[in-house]
């Protein structure tokens, strides 16, 4: 027994901040300090709290360590594990109350959230099955095989109300009992792994810190549906999560949890690994199904749809990540357990990637039915550098923009629909009030369009003279009929292309329009940009009675554009002008300013 534990973050954010070298440290230092057999150091997955990674946790006093580097280990060790004094000047600041360390769980970032989709991440160490396990993993699939029959599984399912986490929201019960309706001798069981919302790493996150919970929950779906081969379809890009996964099938098999007569009863179920090349349209599940049979990404026309004839021609389950992380808590708890949480449509919790101009990046995951003004102003610890929030975009290229008069919106599928947006994945990016609507549709439809497979006419062409109109509005050439060729375009888009890239690719440009259409009239009849983001719109002056006259702008400005003398009122010449702001920059008066 191990009188401490710290626990270092091992996602895919620290990792990059340099987790891995804080392993090192403490491992060295525990050992100079002969504490190897005393203290246990566990690389986990994500604790959430990503702006402020590294992070280490050490237990039983609980302390949360953030921002932490190499050099702070010797001191660490030194203090806290030999002398047990808590450095204090290491601590997450919400976690200091006068003379007490608060829990996470009194934070202001975690005492709303309810983490069940993540109660392992930031928990267990993802490459060891016996803490999973010691976490009650795999007794849903022990349950399920010994006390159920596959009927009695979806039943279940489909009382929890859970529903598809990775995008539109379908029923997971309704659609396991399609599947497990269509008779055949072979059924498939898939894992869209392939996350590719820009701003998304909700799948990423749970992949890498609990990989078993997917595990069990598609040999639970296989066993509900009557199928023996699973496939997890995984992005490359994804290298922490890819090696996880690959440990945890491999000791899921050799503790008989996958493979023959799992458990002794006679059910077989196997799973293997695919790995996505980043086509955005692969999270499609007919493209994704194409590509896992080893062809080109491209979506197929539906009905047929995969619960009867789906992967290889054979009737298949699809769902993400995030709805499988949800199936053995379900299992084990109920559905009762699961409706207590979330709205009456809606049940269960939902994960976000918080990302954009907000305090606290990372991941949260809330009750369905929490506030956006919750999760931004509470959850999120509000705007940095005393700006407005102006909107957040959900959804992703699918989604579209909720604005400030929504604040108070319950998030949930049905709400976020209803204001022209949708749930998605759950990437959320949060935009202050420099951010140009116009030129976030544009940047989401530039993604879409380059994410198109091509196959029909209606995104292939249909996506790219959206692109191209808002192309023209941002650079001043847009006329006032061109916002009615917005909105029809964008219907006959919706309207007619063949799978969900092309649908909801429009949405975007239609919920910038709805909330926001005054910064498009701004840019088609005022040639401006309201938030000064749009280049070819801004026009940089200097304000002569607060310039000082010290030439700072003009020596830093690339183009030659300003001229004066010492100690007197510059001036910008708007010809030679290339609006870089590198002399708003240097200005130390605050004389220059753009419009």
């Amino acid at each position: 027994m191990y009188r401490s534990h710290v626990l270092v973050c091992g996602g895919t954010g620290c990792t990059s901040s340099g987790s891995a070298h804080i392993v090192e440290a403490l491992e060295t230092e525990i050992k100079k300090a002969g504490l190897e057999n005393e203290v246990k150091v566990i690389k986990t997955g994500c604790f959430g709290l990503c702006a402020l990674g590294p992070i280490m946790i050490i237990y039983p006093e609980g302390a949360f360590y953030s921002r932490v580097t190499p050099e702070d280990i010797p001191e660490v060790v030194a203090e806290h594990l030999v002398k047990g004094r808590i450095v204090t000047r290491l601590l997450y600041d919400e976690t200091v109350h006068k003379d007490e360390i608060l829990s996470l769980g009194e934070t202001q970032f975690y005492k709303k959230q309810h983490r069940v989709a993540l109660k392992n991440c930031g928990v267990i160490d993802p490459e060891n099955i016996n803490e999973y396990i010691a976490y009650d993993g795999y007794q849903a699939l022990g349950k399920v095989l010994t006390e159920m029959t596959p009927a009695d599984v979806i039943q279940l399912v489909k009382d929890s109300g859970l529903r598809g986490r990775g995008g539109a929201g379908f029923p997971t019960g309704l659609k396991w009992s399609f599947a497990a309706a269509s008779e055949n001798d072979q059924k498939y069981v898939c894992c869209n792994a392939d996350e590719g919302d820009p701003g998304a790493f909700m799948d990423r996150s749970v992949l890498e810190g609990d990989p078993h919970v997917v595990i069990e929950a598609m040999a639970i779906a296989g066993y509900a549906i009557g199928a023996n081969q699973g496939y997890i379809y995984v992005r490359a890009e994804y290298p922490i999560a890819v090696k996880r996964l690959q440990i945890a099938i491999g000791q899921a098999r050799e503790a008989g949890l996958l493979g023959e007569n799992i458990l002794g009863t006679g059910f077989n179920f196997n799973l293997d690994l695919r790995l996505g090349a980043g086509a955005f349209v692969c999270g499609e599940e007919t493209a994704l199904m194409t590509s896992i049979e080893g062809h080109r990404g491209e979506p197929r026309p539906r009905p047929p749809f995969p619960a009867v004839k789906g992967l290889f021609g054979k009737p298949s389950v699809l769902n993400n990540v995030e709805t499988y992380a949800n199936i053995p808590q379900i299992i084990l708890k109920g559905a009762d357990w699961f409706r207590s949480m979330g709205t009456e449509k809606s049940p269960g919790t939902k994960v976000f990637a918080l990302g954009g101009k907000i305090h606290n990046t990372g991941l949260v995951e809330v009750p369905m039915g929490t506030t956006l003004r919750e999760i931004i102003e509470e959850i999120g610890g509000g705007i940095p550098n005393g700006k407005k929030f102006k909107a957040a975009q959900t959804g992703g290229p699918s989604g579209g923009c909720i604005p400030a008069s929504h604040m108070d919106i319950k998030i949930d599928y049905d709400n976020l629909l209803e204001i022209g947006s949708m749930m998605g994945s759950g990437g959320m990016i949060v935009m202050d009030e420099d951010t140009c609507m116009v030129d976030i549709a544009k940047f989401f439809l530039e993604f879409t369009v380059d994410e198109s497979c091509g196959k029909c006419v209606p995104c292939r062409i249909g996506t790219k003279r959206l692109y191209e109109i808002l192309d023209r509005i941002t650079k001043g050439k847009g006329e006032m009929e061109d916002i009615q060729r917005l909105k029809d375009l964008s219907k006959f888009i919706k309207e007619n292309s063949l799978c969900g890239l092309g649908q909801t690719a429009p949405n975007p440009v239609l919920s910038t329009l709805h909330f926001f259409e005054d910064e498009y009239i701004a840019h088609i009849k005022d040639k401006t940009c309201p938030a000064g983001v749009c280049k070819d719109l801004l026009h940089y002056s200097i304000i002569a009675e607060k310039c000082k006259g010290c030439t700072l702008c003009a020596r830093a400005c690339p183009a030659g554009a300003i001229s004066g003398e010492l100690k007197n009122p510059h001036k910008i010449d708007p010809h030679k002008c290339v609006k870089c702001g590198a002399c708003m920059e240097k200005c130390r008066f605050g004389a220059i300013v753009k419009k």
